[in-house]
């Protein structure tokens, strides 16, 4: 009988990617991490926008961006940037990737891509009508261990796949960033949290047919946690989880007739992928040389859209429009059942 083996990545080298001129659209947490991603690239901030000048000339000098602009709009503007990065709070993300893309800038959004799924065709609508590249920073899909769970799903592998199981939990409520617990800014553990094992579940099953979740608000009617089971019209089903109240293993899963896939935690990371029978005996082991989950990962997301605007492609392969708009649509449908709605949400789109 022949052993079963991980298939090795096909992650490009980042360093092969054309160079991008970036513009960073909100100076925060997350804007901090992928510009110190791209050390080991081609790629370079060149200038950043904020509603605060002070802000922006910190982040410009932090990581020697030629300029800094003290409103979104000049930011946009500026000759000298190729493509822009969209790094403000989830409630903004559909106004300011129209920004730019009207400006005629291609755009990376961050995750979660905006509140909800008509906001999401709006920016996919308005790329098409300019013929420019948008895409979702969900860093996790161009990682090198999330290739290898591609591979060894779309080659069956582990046999039929029938479950997948994955949970995100972080102790960020109430003491962790406030944006978290303000429905204005579309806070709550989904969007923020649980995006990534949903993202997941989509990644490896494809379209849901059905959704039942369950979940648990805060006293600001974000929700703190929630459960959700995902079914395939096949019968496959994803168990998901997600908190903003504690700490979780954060793992997962992919579960086959063959054999079955194990992420260690935190599974949206670079980290160990490994391969087990049936039985439980372990088979193979795929090891990341790549530290801890934020050491330069975000690299990869911006190494792919510098290939693809360079190639004048408007979508990337690895996160297309229409795998975020599933995503999307499936946080949606969680969102109504659980009992959370955004402030002017029904306004929604343009």
């Amino acid at each position: 009988m022949t052993t079963l083996r991980l298939p090795a990545p096909r992650t490009p080298d980042p360093m092969d990617a054309p160079q991008l001129r970036w513009g960073v659209l909100g100076p925060g947490g997350i804007a901090t991490s992928f510009a110190e991603s791209l050390t080991g690239t081609r790629q370079r901030v060149v200038a950043v926008g904020s509603r605060s000048v002070a802000r922006a000339e910190a982040f410009a000098q932090r990581f020697g961006a030629d300029t800094a602009h003290g409103s979104y709009a000049d930011l946009v503007e500026d000759p000298q940037v190729d493509i822009v990065y969209v790094a403000s709070p989830h409630s903004e993300h559909h106004a300011h990737a129209l920004l730019a893309l009207e400006a005629g800038k291609p755009v990376l959004v961050e995750k979660a891509f905006t509140r909800n799924a008509t906001e999401a065709r709006d920016v996919l609508e308005t790329a098409a009508q300019h013929g420019l590249f948008v895409m979702e920073a969900m860093w996790s899909r161009f990682l090198p261990h999330i290739d290898v769970v591609r591979q060894a799903v779309e080659s069956g592998l582990l046999g039929d796949v029938q479950t997948v199981l994955a949970d995100h939990g972080q102790l960020l409520y109430p003491d962790g960033p406030r944006r978290l617990a303000d429905p204005a800014l579309a806070g709550g553990a989904l969007l923020d949290l649980g995006v990534y094992p949903l993202s997941f579940a989509s990644l490896v099953l494809g379209s849901f047919e059905r959704i039942t979740a369950s979940g648990v608000l805060t006293a600001e009617d974000v929700d703190a946690q929630d459960g959700v089971v995902a079914t395939t019209a096949t019968g496959q089903q994803a168990v998901l989880s997600t908190t903003m109240l504690a700490k979780t293993p954060t793992t997962a899963a992919v579960c086959g007739t063959v054999a079955r896939l194990e992420i260690d935690g935190d599974f949206y990371g670079p980290n160990v992928v490994r391969l087990l029978s049936r039985a439980g005996e372990l088979l193979d082991t795929h090891d990341p040389a790549t530290a801890g989950p934020m050491h330069g990962g975000l690299r990869h997301e911006a190494v792919e859209a510098a290939r693809c605007v360079a190639a004048g492609e408007t979508e990337s392969p690895l996160m297309p429009h229409a795998e975020t708009l599933r995503v999307m649509e499936a946080m949606d449908e969680v969102r109504r059942q659980v009992g959370v709605v955004y402030p002017g949400e029904e306004t929604s789109g343009r």
